[in-house]
């Protein structure tokens, strides 16, 4: 699996249909039926995919935040852990508590649900797990970006 013709995520997951049939279904919910502001959503994964140095993940969801209207210099300041507003910091600050304790503090927990319901912060929790979880698969499995460019690896 690691060889070098396992070049993007499908192909990886296509080694163990169950496994793909059973995580596809979860990872599409949360990208499409999630409560989760998209935009939120977006820059969670960006910072996991960064702290994971995640070049698959990065290189997909630069795009995808984009579309969401996050721009350069928002991308850029994800990898330098700030945010645009309290707001976004606070989602920045919950995705880096997340990767080093497994949980959100109390005061994240409450900074998050000045602007987002119980359903939304459960759904960012699993966010940042599921994307946390596929950086280890991707990193372990050596899958890398179809189309590699500067913007795209530049995960660092």
């Amino acid at each position: 699996m690691r060889e070098a013709d396992t070049n993007n995520a499908l192909s990886t997951l296509a080694h163990h249909p169950a496994l793909a049939k059973a995580f596809l279904r979860f990872n599409v919910h949360l990208l499409t039926s999630s409560t989760l502001p998209p935009r939120i959503r977006e820059l969670a994964i960006l910072r996991v995919a960064h702290r994971r140095q995640s070049a698959y993940e990065w290189s997909h969801h630069v795009r995808m935040a984009k579309e969401e209207g996050v721009t350069e210099d928002q991308i850029a300041a994800v990898q330098r852990g700030e945010g645009l507003d309290a707001f976004d910091q606070a989602v920045i600050i919950g995705v880096d508590e997340l990767d080093e304790k497994s949980e959100l503090s109390d005061h994240t927990w409450a900074t998050l649900g000045e602007r987002l319901n119980d359903q939304q912060r459960m759904d960012f929790v699993f966010t940042v797990g599921c994307y946390a979880l596929l950086a280890m698969a991707f990193n372990t499995f050596g899958v890398q970006p179809e189309h590699a460019t500067t913007a795209a690896n530049n995960v660092e």
